[in-house]
Order: C-alpha cells, then sequence, then structure tokens
C-alpha cells in the first residue's frame, strides 16, 4: 500500500509553511497557545487542584438562543477542517479522501479499528485523569453543562465529533502531511504533531496534556502505517462521546456535581 504523505508533485516548501502556520493560527495552534495562558492563570491562582476545565458550558440563558449559540460554535469551528481540505486538494497528488483515508471504501473495517483505538487510549486516559487529580497536576473536567435541555445529548454528540474531525483532520491528516512535504524526518512529525496535541489540552492541566502527547503518538503512528484518518475521527468520537454523555447521564448519581 502506498505511503499518501509521500509526495511526488508539491508546492513551494514557503507555501507550505505558511500554509501550516495559517491553519495552526486559525484552530488548534491558536487554542494551544490559549490553553497555556490558561494554565499560567490555574498556577498562579490556587493551584491545579481547586480549578476546573469547563467543556461545552452552556452559552446563554435562553434556551433556542443557546442551542444557536453552540450549534454556531460547532460549525465554525469545522471551518478550518474546510481550509485545511482546500489547501491540501490543490497539490497534484490525487483526490483528498483518498490520501488522507477519509473515504468510505471500509467502512466496517475503519469502524473496528477505531473502537479498539478508543478502548486502548480511553482506559489508561481515565486512569491518568484520576491519578492527576490526585497528584494535583489536573484540573477537574467538566463535560457537560449543569444547566439540560431536550437537545443537550445530541448537541454533546455532535460536539464530540466535532472535535473529532477538526483535530485529526488538521493535526494529523493536515499537519503530518505538510510536514512530511518539508522533508522532515518521520520522528520529528510524529513528535511535533503529538505535542500540538498536548498543548492545546494544557488548560486542563499537566496531566490531560501529557496523556493528549501519549494519544497523540499513537494516532500519528497510525497513520504513518495506514495512511487512513477515518478510524482516528471514529476513536476520537466514541471517546468524546462517552466522556461527554457519560458525565452528563451519571454525575449526580456518582456525586460529581
Amino acid at each position: 500500500m502506498s505511503d499518501p504523505q509521500q509526495s511526488t508533485v508539491t508546492p513551494g516548501g514557503r507555501r507550505l509553511g505558511a500554509e501550516v502556520w495559517l491553519v495552526l493560527g486559525l484552530s488548534l495552534g491558536q487554542s494551544g497557545v490559549y490553553a497555556l495562558l490558561s494554565l499560567i492563570i490555574k498556577l498562579t491562582d490556587g493551584g491545579l487542584r481547586s480549578s476546573t476545565a469547563t467543556l461545552n458550558a452552556s452559552r446563554a440563558d435562553q434556551g433556542w438562543l443557546d442551542l444557536t449559540l453552540q450549534l454556531l460554535s460547532i460549525f465554525f469551528a469545522l471551518v478550518p477542517v474546510a481550509l485545511a481540505v482546500y489547501l491540501l486538494s490543490l497539490d497534484a497528488e490525487g483526490p483528498v479522501r483518498r490520501r488522507l483515508g477519509l473515504d468510505r471504501s471500509r467502512p466496517w473495517g475503519d469502524v473496528l479499528r477505531g473502537a479498539g483505538l478508543a478502548a486502548i487510549i480511553g482506559l489508561p486516559g481515565l486512569g491518568l485523569y484520576f491519578a492527576g487529580r490526585a497528584l494535583g497536576i489536573t484540573a477537574e473536567v467538566i463535560p457537560a453543562p449543569d444547566v439540560t435541555h431536550w437537545w443537550t445529548v445530541p448537541v454533546l454528540i455532535l460536539a464530540a465529533a466535532q472535535n473529532a474531525v477538526l483535530e485529526e483532520v488538521v493535526v494529523v491528516g493536515f499537519l503530518m502531511t505538510r510536514l512530511t512535504q518539508l522533508r522532515w524526518g518521520a520522528a520529528a512529525v510524529l513528535v511535533t504533531s503529538a505535542l500540538v496535541r498536548g498543548s492545546y489540552h494544557l488548560y486542563q492541566g499537566v496531566g490531560p496534556a501529557f496523556g493528549n502527547v501519549v494519544m497523540g503518538l499513537v494516532f500519528g503512528y497510525w497513520f504513518q502505517r495506514t495512511g487512513r484518518v477515518m478510524p482516528l475521527i471514529i476513536a476520537h468520537t466514541l471517546l468524546d462521546v462517552v466522556a461527554f454523555v457519560g458525565y452528563y447521564a451519571l454525575a449526580d448519581q456518582l456525586g460529581l456535581r
């Protein structure tokens, strides 16, 4: 099987570098900068043990306006994905869906492999979170809003899918492809992708950031070996759905809120 990252006809290095900075600056690179500042604020304001990191928070008191803002947030978060895919489509190397393994040529295989990757990452990740809380290096992560509506669960699932598509297409598919075209070594490409993934989770604390670096190494290595992003999107979606919806359903029974 040919490696879609191996370039035969590529644009100039200056353009490739500019594309990387633009896409990251509009999306997860920007998030990494703000996450680092958030970590510094938490460390200087009582420490991580007493801090919280709220995901999917309510955006308005009125239910219809909250729903509108949630859906708009999901939509606009995917715009950098469209930009990344468009930029890759300018290369003379065939359809982007096939190059990144985003096609539907192996649906059941992708689902099974995605579920397997989710299990490999999810259980150790949960243990790492509780260990980090005990050590005081992880903020309390609140994955679902306190105020809920009839549409809360569907929106949480959409948010999980949005996170997966954004992170796996941009940080794995796009970034690793472009760095490879810039003639970076395979190890440097893999480590850089993993470090970027860890950077935008710093607002949750050192533990989650480290866990996401490990996740990035596993997912990036998978992409280098198979050239397919779809199983990674499926795995990431499953992980976030379990975290978001599981917290929503069980937080009261487990005394988490």
